[in-house]
């Protein structure tokens, strides 16, 4: 049995999962996100704890550089920890279709008896072993 929460995640994504995954709304969501590490990062640098950088930064380095060089790292690690959570969604909605179709063959298994039983329950094998072939649904048109 599924719990409430379950069921409510289950529904959830099955109505949201496709536009979770557009790039421009996990870009959106996760930027803030990206926005405070690459602010940590300027701070890292600004402070002054690393002297060499602060020396390299002031030399070499020319403002819009840097500006550009932020703004692709927020980027970069917004869409990348949407992305991570969005699969990790993912995996959760289809391992738990799978426990509900799991549940619902068990279910299903114990109410229909099986027609090839004998009485003390041992399967009888099928003699000819003949088996039908699968439609090939490639080459109907």
């Amino acid at each position: 049995m599924l719990t409430p929460e379950q069921e409510k995640f289950l529904q959830y994504w099955a109505a949201n999962r496709d536009k979770e995954k557009k790039l421009l709304r996990q870009a959106r969501a996760g930027l803030p996100l990206g926005l405070s590490f690459s602010a940590a990062i300027l701070v890292c640098v600004f402070s002054g704890w690393y002297t060499r950088a602060m020396m390299e930064l002031s030399t070499d380095v020319s403002p819009v550089l840097l500006i550009i060089a932020v703004l692709l790292i927020a980027i970069t690690y917004s869409i990348f920890s949407q992305k991570q959570k969005w699969e990790m969604n993912e995996q959760s909605y289809l391992e738990l279709l799978a426990k509900l179709k799991r549940e619902n063959k068990d279910e299903s298994a114990v109410q229909v008896p099986n027609p090839n039983t004998t009485e003390k329950g041992k399967v009888i094998e099928n003699e000819l072993n003949v088996s039908t072939p699968k439609k090939d649904t490639l080459n109907e048109e």
